[in-house]
């Protein structure tokens, strides 16, 4: 092994280490690989930087914006309300339709984006029926995951192997070059979950207490214990409040009470204002106040401390004031930039004009010290406040997902109009995917300009729409490939599978090639896993005299099959709090599945791309 070698093995131990522990940001630690590459003199800086110009780099950044065309025209949400419909009360038919609807739509936008839209979805039927969450979250999760083996365009993998492929010289993969091995494993998945969720927790939803599509703030009170913490009170004309800054008060410090609203009388009318920490308390506002810790003796001191007078409650946790203040629950993301921080130091009320006032890991509800407590991912969160700003989280939070909108907000997209418009934007891109006429790049660049044009989408939601780490992860792990292909890294692991598998035949060779990348990818992205990987599948191909097509299809099946634990892809991460679910209920499930892909990849893939 040369020096050079291990500099590239060294660098890129560390990096799938910080992978590991996500300390610094994967996107951070991508950009850290840029600069060392270069630093080392094994490769130039051009080389270092080939993947900015890197077609497919382009392509899964537009495909970005094709997805929240779908979302904004509501297209995604009309297939959660089709489910509904046609499912009924069975449950085995909710899970089929569920996950072939997700599927669906994971073909051709980001699967993190599709389970995140069907969570809401998922939670609203399953409370209507009474079926458990975990039975439903997971089916889900995996139906997003086998969007990504149905086309070419559906995962960023895909679309890595592919690019792959060509710097071999080869012809690349169709469009639709996976959807046979996909639809195989889909309806193996379909059939193997049917039978499956009975291994899961089985225990009664609490979530039946509404018929409706959604959960009511009602129901988000009554489901996060918020009864009896809600006060109104007027400011006296005595108050010491009169003249104050809400900053200047405090009265957290003692009495952990937080002011979620005003009412404060107008010209013509009382006006709902949203507090922040330079609102100006006048004498008559009455405040709807917030006390974790109900107690009639706290509220009592507060009335007296402050000069206050208690006034009588028309609705519960002020649900009276629905027109004005609403309620959104949301839950931390892998990639959230709030985990590690308490909501305290998040400054949710300057940052989202939102008050937090329930938060939930996993199956229970936390009362006390939420404000101290450090985020997680899959924690959920219940916000308080106006609907704009709730509105505006909706469509603007790369660091919240929106879980559950109440009954009571308006159910507007901002371009519902335009849906027809956007799924003709959408077939007409995929048709000239298929049909060759311009490469894959121009046909997503054609599909996002007739989004546009049709007004499905405008350029700040088509620039915020574009995940700008998962791009930079891509170019930061790309110069690994070449730099193990100068420096005889890729030489080194075929060889080392040639000697051990050499002598079988081209399917164990397959089956070793599976289980590597998809043991690799418990520990690092599913994308990064395909740029390590792919270069060793095609010199493994061409070092036995074989078509280098089933090499790449394996791989990049195997990249999306992150199945066995619930860390492996953001997808698994969404559904943990939702469905409850235990880091066992992934291995027990996941493992045994991941077996069947493995075995239906070996055996299939070479009938579809022949090893000659």
């Amino acid at each position: 092994m040369n020096p050079s070698l291990l500099i590239v093995l060294s660098i890129l131990a560390a990096a799938v280490a910080l992978f590991t522990i996500n300390k610094p940001r994967m996107d951070v630690v991508a950009l850290l690989v840029i600069v060392l590459l270069p630093l080392t003199g094994i490769l130039t800086v051009p080389e270092t930087l080939a993947g900015f110009s890197d077609a497919n780099v382009v392509l899964i950044a537009l495909l970005f914006v094709i997805g929240e065309g779908l979302v904004r025209t509501g297209v995604a949400y009309q297939a959660g309300d089709l489910i509904i419909h046609h499912a009924g009360k069975s449950e085995s038919r909710l899970i089929v339709l569920l996950m072939l609807a997700v599927a669906g739509l994971g073909s051709v936008m980001s699967s993190t984006g599709v389970v995140a839209i069907f969570i809401p979805v998922v939670l609203s039927i399953g409370g209507r029926l009474g079926i458990p969450m975990s039975r439903l979250m997971m089916p889900l999760s995996f139906a997003g995951l086998i969007s990504g083996m149905l086309t070419l365009v559906a995962t960023p993998p895909n679309m890595v192997v592919d690019s792959a492929l060509r710097q071999d010289g080869q012809a690349g993969f169709r469009f639709f070059s996976f959807t046979p091995i996909g639809c195989i494993i889909l309806a193996a998945g379909v059939i193997y979950m049917l039978f499956a969720r009975r291994w899961l927790n089985s225990a009664p939803t609490p979530r039946k207490h509404t018929s409706r599509s959604r959960r009511s703030l009602i129901d988000l009170v009554r489901e996060y214990d918020l009864s009896g913490r809600e006060y109104r009170m007027r400011v006296l004309p005595h108050s010491p409040l009169i003249g104050k800054a809400l900053k200047d008060i405090q009265p957290r410090r003692k009495h952990r009470a937080n002011v979620v609203a005003i009412e404060r009388s107008g010209k013509l009318q009382k006006n709902i204002i949203n507090p922040t920490a330079h609102t100006e308390l006048l004498a008559g506002d009455i405040l709807f106040v917030d006390v974790p810790t109900p107690d009639p003796e706290e509220a009592a001191a507060i009335s007296e401390e402050f000069g206050l007078a208690p006034l009588p409650l028309k609705g519960g946790y002020f649900t009276d004031q629905s027109r004005e203040v609403g309620m959104v629950e949301v839950i931390i993301p892998p990639s959230s930039g709030l985990i590690g921080k308490s909501i305290v130091e998040a400054e949710f009320r300057s940052e989202y004009q939102l008050h937090v006032i329930g938060l939930r890991s996993g199956s229970t509800s936390l009362q006390d010290q939420i404000m101290e407590r450090k985020l997680k991912a899959g924690d959920m969160l219940l916000l308080i406040g106006p609907w704009k700003a709730i509105r505006k989280i909706q469509a603007d939070s790369p660091d919240l997902l929106v879980l559950t909108l109440p009954t009571e907000i308006d159910e507007v997209v901002p371009a519902s109009r335009q849906a027809p418009l956007a799924l003709a934007s959408l077939l007409v891109m995929v048709a000239l995917m298929v049909s060759g006429l311009v490469p894959n790049v121009l046909a997503a660049l054609i599909g996002c300009l007739l989004m546009g044009l049709f007004r499905c989408i405008d350029m700040s939601s088509a620039y915020r729409s574009i995940h700008w780490q998962s791009l930079i992860l891509i170019v930061g792990v790309m110069p690994f490939a070449t730099a193990l292909q100068k420096t005889g890294g890729i030489d080194l692991a075929v060889s080392g599978l040639i000697d051990v598998f050499g002598k079988a035949e081209p399917r164990v060779l397959l089956g070793s090639l599976f289980v590597f990348t998809a043991v690799i990818g418990l520990f690092i992205s599913n994308t990064a896993t395909a740029v390590l990987m792919a270069p060793i599948a095609l010199s493994v191909a061409s070092h036995i005299g074989a078509s280098p097509y089933p090499f790449a299809m394996t791989v990049a099946l195997a990249a999306s099959a992150a199945f066995m634990t619930p860390i492996s892809s953001p997808v698994n991460t969404l559904v943990l709090g939702p469905g409850q679910y235990r880091f066992g209920d992934f291995v027990r499930v996941g493992v045994p599945f991941t077996i069947i892909v493995l075995l239906i990849s070996v055996l299939v893939v070479p009938l579809l791309f022949p090893f000659r």
